[in-house]
């Protein structure tokens, strides 16, 4: 940990944590206060004022808003939802209830959310990305939805007059450069006994359940590396039970499923997130030698697949959900 001094603050007004950027480089996250965004700044500098630095909660996120992109996250999401639906029961989400979900990209768990919940109930999602925000927008006009909206800003930013039966989120915490500070800012827009529930990955599990499937285990691990070098943790899942722990929760009830198949849609999503991660693995100098042609990928994946005779793992899917204490 390093301290910055802040001109017109007292030494400890103002803490940075250090974690590495997208250049794989030690930078400082300054925090103002939980109620203030996270900005990266120089080490040794003297910042006089929040203009002196650039907002950069999510500088670490490596995977563009692009159309896309987007509809990769659709694909991924239509797989998910039967896990995401299961978990968010099981911690007590359900009709009448008011949900806040947190990252919520072109709004597929807000729209999960307000199905558990109903008509007559409110999902507010959170989402700083303007072109994420108008997909999300424009999905839920055409599911004749009128209990979801959706509020761009950084979630430390989240204003309301009103506190939320339940704080969701679905791969959010493992981009975050302090998850602590987050679920620590979240729970206080949470009523007494509501419930946190946070969907986050594991690659390790991932990749041993993937060790007889060599191709396919090669995308997972460059997926993987791209991702930790720019700065997320793909081991968030496990990190869950000691970081509700950190952020004044009870310790949460958690769960993990792996989704299995071998159906090409299935298989596309190594190639798939491959693609979208590629200006970030350039940046990064990562090699793709070890999947080739990412053109020929889907039908050597498939290929592979169709001669182990088996099912291929997909990211094990932890979840963690715990209810804010009644004191």
């Amino acid at each position: 940990m390093a301290w910055y001094h802040v001109k017109g603050e007292s030494p400890h007004a103002a803490s940075a944590h250090l974690f590495r950027n997208r250049r794989n480089e030690l930078a400082g996250i300054l925090v103002l206060g939980e109620s203030m965004p996270c900005c990266r700044v120089e080490e040794g500098s003297v910042v006089t004022s929040f203009a002196d630095v650039t907002p950069d909660i999510f500088t670490s996120y490596p995977l563009a808003s692009t159309d896309t992109e987007h509809e990769r996250l659709i694909r991924q999401a239509a797989r998910l939802a039967p896990y995401t639906e299961r978990f968010f029961q099981e911690a007590g989400i359900g009709p009448g209830q008011r949900v806040l979900d947190v990252g919520s990209g072109v709004g597929d768990v807000a729209l999960l959310a307000a199905r558990l919940v109903g008509a007559t109930s409110e999902v507010v999602g959170v989402e700083r990305d303007a072109r994420s925000i108008a997909r999300a927008r424009s999905r839920v006009a055409e599911a004749g939805l009128h209990n979801v909206s959706f509020l761009q800003s950084d979630m430390s930013h989240v204003v309301s007059d009103r506190t939320f039966d339940a704080v969701v989120g679905r791969f959010i915490l493992m981009f975050l450069p302090d998850p602590v500070a987050a679920l620590r800012s979240l729970s206080q827009l949470v009523r007494p006994g509501g419930v946190l529930a946070f969907h986050e990955p594991s690659y390790a599990t991932f990749l041993a359940a993937s060790a007889h499937l060599p191709l396919w285990s090669a995308g997972v691990t460059l997926i993987q590396k791209s991702l930790q070098l720019s700065g997320a943790d793909t081991e968030m899942g496990f990190s869950m039970y000691r970081i509700f722990q950190d952020a004044g929760l009870p310790p949460p009830t958690m769960r993990m499923e792996i989704p299995l198949g071998n159906d090409p849609e299935f298989l596309a999503w190594v190639s798939d997130t491959l693609r979208s991660l590629l200006p970030q693995i350039q940046r990064l100098n990562l090699s793709l030698e070890i999947v080739g042609d990412l053109n020929t990928l889907p039908e050597r994946l498939q290929k592979e697949a169709s001669k182990s005779q088996s099912v291929v793992p997909w990211q094990a899917v932890v979840g963690a959900w715990a209810r804010k204490p009644d004191n």
